[in-house]
This record gives C-alpha cells, structure tokens and sequence, in this order.
C-alpha cells in the first residue's frame, strides 16, 4: 500500500462498539469516536480500565468490526472488508497486545509464530519466509539462532514482548498498535521495550497508536495524547501541552492522580468523586459530569463534542480549563 505524504495514514470517523450485556441491553464501548495519526506519528491513548481503548484498538484492526463509523488506512477504507482482501491490508497495520506469553500460542515456536503473519498472507512463494524471520528477530535484539526453534515457555516476559513486536514487523507495516505493550513487563525491562520502540519508529517511518494508563510512559514516548473517558474522546493535544495545561477537567484530574517522587510537589490527589459509571447505561449529556466539580445543568442537557479551542487542541468540555 502507497502512502503519500501530507495525507494521514489513520482516519477514524464517528467509531461505534457496542456489544450485548450477558443481563440485558448494550455495553456501549466506543461511541462516536473521531481522531487520526498522521504517518511517522505515535498518537498515545490513555484512560482509566473500561474506558474503551482495547476496544477502540480491536476495532481498526477489525477483531471484530465496530458496529458503525469508518477507518481509513492510507486513503482506503477498512470497514466493511473481509477475507482475502482483509488479509491482504493486515500487512500494512499491525497489533502488539497486552500480555505477550497469552499472545503467543505454546505450542508454536518462535520462528513459526514470527513467520506466521507472512504464511497467513499466502506470501511465504513471492519471499524467503525464513530470512524476513531472522531479520525480525535481529531488529527486536534477539539472535535467530539461538531462539528460533524455542517455545515461549523457554522465554522471559520481555523476551516474548519483543517475539511479538518482531512478528507485528516482519511484514513492513506502516501503523502499529500497541495496546498497553509493557504493562505486564518489569520497569526495567519496560525500558528496553520502550526504547526498542522508538528505535523502531525512528529507523523505520512507523506510526504508532500507543495505549497506556501510564502518563510516564505516554509521555516519553507520544508526539500527541488523546484522554478518553466512558467511549468518548475528552481531549487531544500535543503531548507538552496537555501535561502543561490540560484543558479537560477529567485530563487535569488524571495528572493530579500521579504520584510525584518530589514530596514538596503535589501529586498522587484525587480529585475526581464518585465511580466510573456503567457503559450499559452512561450518562446524558457530558459523560464525566457525574464526577467533575464544574458540572452544571448544561452538561446533562447537552452533550459536548470535540471542538478546537487552539491549533492542533481540542476539547469536548462546555466549561474548559
């Protein structure tokens, strides 16, 4: 696939998930979620559990297809494709899950699973499946020839990690997805992922999508942050913006959360009341009024929608910061 530059790589236009409730009704996931990457950008993701951004990641990769909205990757559309011509398209975006040892089947070696994404394609007779192997494995920092006929069980937890980045690699992708790629992993070794990343990024054009509930982590490694609360979009900026001044009041409260090593600064405060909300039945109007000390009538009546209060920010708030 051509990407031209200028021109997005990643557009997502009004995503719908939704899926049924074991007791009745919908769990309403995502709910009209806009936003897009541009090519060589990391756009980081962050929200508290439940927000919706597993479910945001599954859906551009269509496991399994939103209910409603759109995603283009380079011009073309995603939704709406399956089979052959889905496969087709999957070498060009990519994912990087959560728990590495759960993403890896056991019973595979690692040389199967890391060629696997190219045999599934049906291109293993227009490539030397096993060179593009070792060459993935090489990138990552692991030696083909001592890890290539191994099982997961026979590796760490950062090693299985960077399995998986080398096998999201092997076939050239523009856009990668990382849904909370170092989140099971030590803090050292959460290091040596991150910094594999951006080399990666760097040496190879990459865009990424990067979900974390880490702001440390989003921070180090994001060009832009969008916060999502409860299926929507609150705020999207340059990621030194929103640290400095966030606009949002849920943003604002989710850095005032952050624990501070400084015991003069202030941190680790919780300035948000009650509970996240149910997704079966969320709020009217503004998603986060139910917890935000700035709520007023208007943020039940009307629902706000992402708009641009500077170049390049935008806030879905009726009252912003």
């Amino acid at each position: 696939m051509s990407i031209q530059s200028g021109v997005n790589l990643l557009t997502v236009e009004n995503l719908v998930v939704e899926f049924p409730a074991a007791q009745g009704g919908k769990i309403h996931a995502l709910s009209g979620v806009s936003f897009d990457i541009k090519n060589g950008e990391t756009l980081g993701l962050v929200g508290e559990s439940g927000c919706g951004k597993s479910s945001l990641a599954r859906a551009i990769m269509q496991i399994p297809p939103p209910v409603s909205g759109r995603i283009f990757l380079g011009g073309e559309e995603l939704t709406g494709i399956s089979g052959k011509k889905l496969r087709e398209l999957r070498s060009s975006f990519q994912m990087v899950f959560q728990d590495p040892m759960a993403s890896l089947n056991p019973v595979r070696t690692i040389g199967s699973s890391v060629e696997l994404p190219l045999r599934a394609a049906e291109l293993d007779r227009q490539f030397d499946v096993r060179q593009l192997a070792d060459e993935a494995l090489v990138s990552v920092g692991l030696d083909p020839e001592q890890y290539f006929s191994c099982k997961p069980a026979a590796l760490s937890g950062g090693q299985c990690q960077r399995v998986c980045i080398a096998r999201a690699l092997i076939g050239k992708p523009k856009l990668l997805i990382c849904d909370e790629p170092v989140s099971s992993l030590d803090v050292s070794v959460q290091a040596q992922i991150l910094n594999l990343l951006h080399d990666l990024k760097a040496a190879r054009g990459l865009a990424m999508l990067f979900i974390s509930h880490d702001l440390a982590v989003v921070r180090n490694i994001s060009d832009r942050v969008a916060v999502m609360y409860l299926g929507r979009l609150c705020e999207v900026a340059p990621f030194s913006e929103i640290f400095q001044s966030p606009a949002h009041p849920y943003t604002r409260a989710l850095i005032e959360a952050v624990p501070r090593p400084d015991p003069w600064q202030p941190g680790g405060r919780n300035t948000m009341c009650g509970e996240l909300p149910s997704a079966l039945t969320p709020p009217t109007g503004c998603r986060f009024r139910t917890r935000c000390p700035r709520a007023e009538d208007l943020c039940a009546a009307v629902q706000p929608e992402l708009m641009e209060i500077s170049t390049g920010r935008h806030v879905a708030c009726h009252f912003p910061l």
